[in-house]
């Protein structure tokens, strides 16, 4: 993913989270808003309880190599925070990934 592509700032993140529609599953939590640019933005977060650094910087990757596949099928101009749950754990990437697209399809189908 380009950095062009990411939101980095905490005053966006909470900017987002507050003022963003919510959409949930059993394995992440996105917030997402319409944003000016012609492109879409993404921020991941993953919590400490879901374990230590190696673990948390494992499924950031994986989330990144998902967004990637995301990016070249949709554009839809909009900004969006991931926030990964402990119960994406114990599942494979293909479901992770399957789950993923399925929430973001949703947010964009909805508006």
């Amino acid at each position: 993913m380009r950095k062009l592509f990411i939101v980095r700032e905490k005053k966006e993140f909470n900017k987002l989270i507050k003022t963003g529609i919510c959409k949930k599953n059993d394995y992440f939590v996105i917030y997402y808003k319409n944003n000016n640019l012609k492109y879409d933005r993404f921020g991941i977060s993953v919590g400490t309880k879901i374990g230590n650094a190696v673990t948390r910087n494992k499924y950031k990757r994986k989330m990144r190599a998902i967004l990637d596949i995301y990016i070249k099928k949709c554009n839809t101009k909009k900004d969006y925070i991931i926030l990964l749950r402990k119960k994406a754990l114990s599942v494979s990437f293909e479901k992770l990934e399957k789950s993923l697209f399925n929430l973001l399809i949703e947010g964009v189908n909805n508006e």
